[in-house]
């Protein structure tokens, strides 16, 4: 199956869906690239997504992601060992081991990606909060995403919200703007945000450790 076999709807709500079951889980099992900007994201959440990589095309399957600067200290200290290729694998001895070597694998095949987006400008008060995501198949068809902060969808996420849908055969012009407006953070090209690679960030103390955003541990 591809995305266009998807009985997909123009929008899902708590109220009246299950945004797991019925959105997420059926475009991620039928996409071979996602692309994600969200204010946060989590170990718990990366991992998560590392082990949907799994189903992806074996040779194709990749994960981009913009995030802003905030993380747990835990969350914080293990992904800046993630990413540190320059001192090889690291030995996870914890019970979730399992999960975070498939994702150091991954992240050294570059097939997982993060940078970090920060605002920088007179203009931007706040933190770094845009929402969208992209699901790209094998045959090149797309469905974008606006809107939810719970970066997984995890099945464990009480907050109540609602997406709106676009697909690259219904609607391709809005795919292609929301395209469009991704890339270009990917590439740093958008006003008022910087945006840096992950590792960069670590590295030269870009990012900040704060207890009070969506501490999770893996599960």
């Amino acid at each position: 199956m591809v995305l266009k076999d998807l009985s997909l709807k123009l929008q899902y709500r708590t109220d009246a869906d299950n945004l797991v079951s019925e959105f997420f889980i059926p475009c991620l099992s039928n996409s071979i690239e996602y692309d994600r900007s969200v204010q946060y994201i989590t170990l718990k959440s990366i991992s998560t997504l590392s082990l949907g990589l799994q189903n992806f095309a074996e040779n194709d399957g990749k994960i981009r992601i913009i995030t802003g600067d905030r993380y747990s200290t835990k969350d914080l200290d293990i992904l800046g060992k993630i990413f540190n290729k320059k001192n090889g694998a690291f030995s996870f001895s914890s019970i979730h081991g399992y999960k975070l070597d498939i994702l150091q694998k991954l992240v050294q095949k570059n097939k997982i990606q993060i940078k970090i987006a920060i605002p920088r400008s007179e203009h931007v008060d706040g933190s770094f909060s845009e929402r969208i995501g992209i699901f790209r198949d094998e045959q090149g068809e797309m469905v974008a995403y606006t809107g939810t902060s719970n970066e997984t969808f995890n099945t464990e996420n009480r907050n109540f919200e609602s997406i709106d849908v676009f697909t690259s055969w219904n609607d391709r012009p809005r795919v292609d703007i929301k395209i469009a407006d991704f890339e270009k953070l990917w590439s740093n090209e958008t006003k008022y945000v910087q945006v840096y690679d992950f590792t960069y960030a670590y590295q030269n103390n870009l990012l900040k450790y704060d207890s009070g955003w969506a501490i999770e541990t893996l599960s």
